[in-house]
């Protein structure tokens, strides 16, 4: 389990990481999601039996995994807590270049223990609300949000304590930020919380996802966590089904080799 020392020091260390843009791997990235939509996408279909919708196990298996996963930046990241800071940049300068419009209402959806809230959007909204469905995750969160070293210790929101497949806003946000949650929703709901989030955005507001995906056609299970790995053009298409336009796509960089490609995604509604 890591350290307090070892999750701040990972805090303070974000804004001096550069995360580089290199124009032969987006040509890569290109090349890949053109392959993968060249051929049919298979349909996650594990979790349904004939007309019956989904099988409860599939959130069950989940929930009780991520109930034994300590309540650190380490656990959170499956033990790939020194990434951290690399992923905050990232993220930052993919906010940078869509320059969202509104600053005062966020939601981060999957929040954990608020990582991203607390270093990413915190800094940039006046009120950040969270959806977590793990009561420890969720307390944590609200610890590091609002301690005397929180960026903006008064902007933390409402926590929701509901899973994303049941989660409906209430409220219209300036933007939508998911990260690292959305394998765990079965294709079917996965359309449906598109189609939520979309409702629940401000004018000209955006629905930004963050995901691993695979580096083919094929959707990859992991029995362990419950949860599954989409190609690109799953999610892609997905989207565009719920009514979003994609403005931009881009790959995090520099990231440890030898893990999933990782993509962030920042939407519109159809006009």
């Amino acid at each position: 389990m890591a350290s307090n020392t070892f999750d701040t020091d990972l805090l303070a260390k974000m804004d001096n990481v550069c995360v580089a843009e290199h124009e032969t791997q987006k040509d890569a990235d290109r090349q890949l999601a053109d392959g993968i939509a060249k051929e049919e996408a298979p349909k996650l279909d594990a979790m349904e039996t004939g007309n019956q919708k989904v099988v409860p196990e599939f959130y069950n298996k989940a929930q009780k995994y991520w109930a034994e996963v300590p309540a650190t930046v380490n656990g959170m990241l499956g033990g790939l807590g020194y990434i951290s800071a690399i992923d905050i940049q990232g993220s930052k300068n993919f906010l940078r270049e869509i320059k969202v419009p509104g600053k005062k209402l966020a939601l981060d959806c999957g929040a954990g223990i608020g990582r991203v809230s607390r270093n990413l959007l915190m800094p940039l909204f006046a009120t950040v609300d969270l959806v977590e469905q793990d009561t420890a995750f969720a307390e944590k969160a609200r610890e590091l949000c609002t301690s005397e070293a929180g960026s903006r210790r008064n902007s933390l929101g409402e926590i929701y304590n509901v899973g994303l497949q049941e989660f409906s806003p209430t409220h219209k946000y300036d933007l939508v930020w998911c990260q690292w949650v959305l394998g765990h929703l079965t294709d079917q709901d996965l359309v449906a919380f598109f189609r939520r989030m979309r409702r629940s955005l401000e004018p000209g507001a955006y629905f930004c996802m963050k995901e691993n995906v695979s580096s083919s056609k094929t959707i990859i299970k992991d029995d362990e966590d419950s949860s599954v790995t989409r190609p690109l053009v799953l999610y892609e298409e997905s989207l565009k089904e719920a009514g979003f336009r994609i403005v931009r796509k881009v790959r995090q960089q520099n990231f440890p080799k030898g893990l999933f490609p990782v993509y962030m995604i920042a939407c519109r509604p159809k006009t």
